[in-house]
């Protein structure tokens, strides 16, 4: 029987704000020396500063952007294309902006999520929770070629459109890279057609948009196909106080064998456990150590305000008076009751004692509007536990879905199961699911236990197989279709640095960096040059392939000074000038003042509206 995923809360996270404080008190002190450097009259003429942020100036390379421009009709194509599609970005990103704002403000809880932090916002390692230090290298590179494109793109369409330039350079805050210039001679760019012009602000954006194909295809394609899963249980995770955190187990390791049976993977860890009847077992890491856990049932994640009234930390110690140690121990001494009494150690009782509670063992559902059960059970806000499905008695919900994956469509089952301390009593006619070729109930789940999750040694895995899967490479994905095409292979790559915020996966991904490549080795022709080599090349095209998406989307904003305000200004130039009015730039101006401000209104109460609203 399927008793779910081993599935343990890791120790908690450790956010950026102390560290955020650090940087900018560096930063004041940085600032400081500039302004004192500026004022001495100790730096050269091709450097000039803006606050805090140093620009470097340079005249050189334009004698090569004039030879790289001679193919004009060829230039003017691609950016023509280009502008197609940042106008559909731009269109996109306003009402997606104004979108998200709504919900945040008709939504004040998700004020506390951490994706919806501030200093998240800056995509900078160490101080963005979800972008470790580790993964610096590799966003530096991106950040690096995606500056590159996207400023020789305005510099090679300037010259196609026969605009001079003054100069081209970056912009450094310390020692980090954050922008690129080029400075068109300002009469020059006046005289251009408004069709140049426009082309010209849409190079930079088009050229990030094609290094994120390009860089998305070597990964994808060749580079993930080097790469394969070491063999063994990788361990995200390490829960406080747990029988693996006791034995010296840390996360990054990966369990290799377990009382000298190999453990293939993460699937065959629960198997090779339940295997063990005794309460010790002698764990193998990394295939070179070995040592032992004594094993005492975990509980490792459990959903608020739920119907056991667990909590995570808490330590069953038996069940209707039978002492359990292991999972599959807890599944045995349950059988066939749907209701039986804990004895419980909990996490928070410095004393030690022990107390008994009476609990619902099943599937925790909620039940969905205007589904299948709801139709028979009526609408309720509560939180049911399933315990049988169909005559068949379900423990978890993963033996529930693996019953719903069997069902069909039209298919009459009885559904038993609690809400609260009242047994109630369903026959349901099942729906089409709609993504799946199999029956629908009606139902939104918590995975596990009866919303619980319960570890025998308290270990947290990390998905190796799943993330190299939705990468391209070999290994299975739950998200089916979606990775099936190479845009949708890029989507579901966006998101995986903040993936697993939305719960979706148990860790976010940042690349083959921060211990995680223990998880994995390189194979085929590639792995002639070695793990290092490979992952290297990895974490600089996932980086740089992520970095350049969004300058391409952050640079779409139909707001000054980025790139899509000043498509929006010659755009809307554009079409004013085809009405039945005399046009002005004061009607220009109104229009493109008041989309930005819309922008800025919406960004600000994105991160901060719930706050200020209480």
């Amino acid at each position: 029987m399927d008793h779910g995923s081993l599935a343990v809360v890791s120790p908690p996270a450790i956010y950026g704000s102390e560290l955020l404080t650090w940087v900018l008190i560096g930063l004041l002190l940085y600032w400081i020396a500039v302004i004192g450097l500026r004022n001495g009259g100790y730096l050269p003429d091709y450097i000039g500063t803006q606050g805090p942020i140093l620009t470097f100036h340079t005249k050189r390379g334009r004698m090569l952007l004039d030879r790289l421009a001679r193919p004009k009709r060829f230039w003017r194509a691609w950016s023509n294309f280009g502008v197609g599609i940042a106008l559909v970005v731009m269109l996109s990103m306003f009402a997606v902006l104004i979108r998200v704002a709504m919900v945040a403000l008709s939504s004040p809880q998700s004020a506390s999520s951490p994706a919806r932090q501030p200093h998240n916002v800056l995509v900078i390692p160490g101080v963005n929770d979800f972008l470790p230090l580790s993964a610096t290298p590799g966003i530096v590179f991106g950040l690096l070629v995606g500056l590159v494109v996207h400023e020789g793109g305005h510099g090679l369409l300037c010259r196609v459109e026969d605009i001079d330039i003054d100069s081209m350079g970056v912009a450094m805050l310390a020692f980090l890279p954050i922008g690129a210039f080029v400075e068109p001679d300002h009469e020059s760019s006046k005289s251009a057609s408004r069709g140049g012009q426009t082309r010209m602000f849409a190079a930079g954006v088009t050229n990030n948009f094609a290094i994120t194909l390009v860089a998305f295809a070597l990964l994808f394609g060749p580079v993930v196909g080097a790469i394969g899963v070491a063999p063994g249980a990788a361990v995200g995770g390490v829960a406080p106080d747990s029988p693996a955190a006791d034995a010296g187990i840390e996360p990054n390791d990966r369990i290799t064998a377990i009382n000298g049976t190999a453990v293939e993977g993460n699937d065959d860890l629960a198997t090779r456990l339940e295997a063990v009847d005794s309460e010790q077992v002698a764990v193998e890491l990394n295939g070179e150590r070995t040592v032992p856990v004594d094993r005492s049932l975990l509980v490792s994640t459990a959903m608020e305000n739920g119907p056991t009234g667990l909590s995570v930390g808490d330590k069953i110690r038996a069940v209707d008076g039978r002492t359990v140690a292991t999972e599959s121990g807890f599944y045995d001494a349950v059988g066939d009751s749907e209701r039986v009494t804990l004895t419980i150690e909990p996490a928070d009782d410095a004393a030690d004692d022990r107390i008994e509670r009476e609990v619902t063992v099943g599937a925790a559902v909620s039940v969905a509007a205007d589904g299948p059960l709801e139709r028979e059970a009526g609408p309720t806000d509560e939180t049911m536990v399933i315990t049988r499905f169909d005559g068949e008695r379900i423990q978890n919900y993963g033996d529930l879905a693996a019953l719903l994956e069997d069902s069909e469509p039209d298919q009459r089952v009885a559904v038993a199961g609690y809400v609260g301390d009242e047994r109630e009593t369903y026959t349901v006619t099942l729906d089409e699911h709609p993504r799946e070729n199999s029956g629908f109930l009606g139902i939104q789940p918590t995975p596990g236990m009866s919303g619980v999750a319960v570890n025998d040694i308290g270990v947290q895995l990390y998905p190796a197989d799943e993330y190299l899967g939705l990468l391209g490479g070999d290994g299975e994905t739950r998200f089916g279709p979606i990775t099936e095409s190479f845009l949708g292979k890029i989507g579901v790559a966006l998101m995986l640095p903040v993936i697993g915020v939305s719960g979706a996966m148990p860790f976010n991904f940042a690349g083959f960096t921060g211990g995680v490549q223990n998880f994995y080795e390189a194979q085929g022709m590639l792995g002639a040059f070695g793990d290092g080599s490979v992952f290297l090349l990895a974490n600089l095209l996932f980086w740089t392939g992520w970095i350049n998406v969004q300058l391409g989307f952050f640079n779409c904003i139909p707001a000054f000074p980025l790139d899509g305000g000043h498509i929006l200004r010659t755009s809307t130039e554009a079409i004013v000038s085809r009405l039945p009015v005399d046009a002005t730039r004061g009607m220009v101006r109104t229009v493109t003042t008041a989309i930005g401000v819309t922008m800025l209104v919406s960004f600000v109460l994105l991160l901060f509206g719930p706050q200020l609203l209480g």
